[in-house]
């Protein structure tokens, strides 16, 4: 088990943070994660309508096409069939599923989904700084 120190004393989270890395790098570090959730975001969305196969924390694989994604990377699947029908029998009702972006572990994208041009251009401009 780790535990950071000073919480067992009653500190908050947001203090310890800050203890660590300064408010600026606190700043720093939460505006990093914000544009990453954008980026994945926005990626998904143009997804719409594709199939694709999701994996939960759980080891469940579910594929199906996506009807839609929030920014907390919620996805809804309709037409939902698990990979692993032996094992999971009794999601063989399942048709539509809403997923909680936080159980997700993977999310397996169609081949005409990846546009390589773009990664590359997005990976550039990460590398620069901008």
């Amino acid at each position: 088990m780790y535990l950071r120190p000073g919480l067992s004393r009653g500190i908050s989270t947001d203090t310890w943070f800050e203890s660590c890395v300064g408010e600026e790098g606190r700043k720093e570090s939460l505006s990093w994660i914000g544009k990453q959730r954008e980026l994945f975001f926005s990626y998904f969305k143009e997804l719409v309508g594709k199939e694709v196969t999701v994996e939960l924390k759980n080891d469940l694989a579910i594929t199906g096409i996506l009807h839609s994604v929030d920014q907390y990377l919620n996805i809804k699947l309709e037409n939902t069939r698990v990979v692993d029908e032996a094992k999971y029998p009794h999601m063989l009702s399942v048709k539509n599923c809403f997923i909680r972006g936080s159980v997700v572990r993977y999310v397996q994208l169609p081949p005409d989904g990846v546009d390589v041009d773009i990664l590359h251009d997005a990976t550039r401009r990460e590398a620069r700084g901008a």
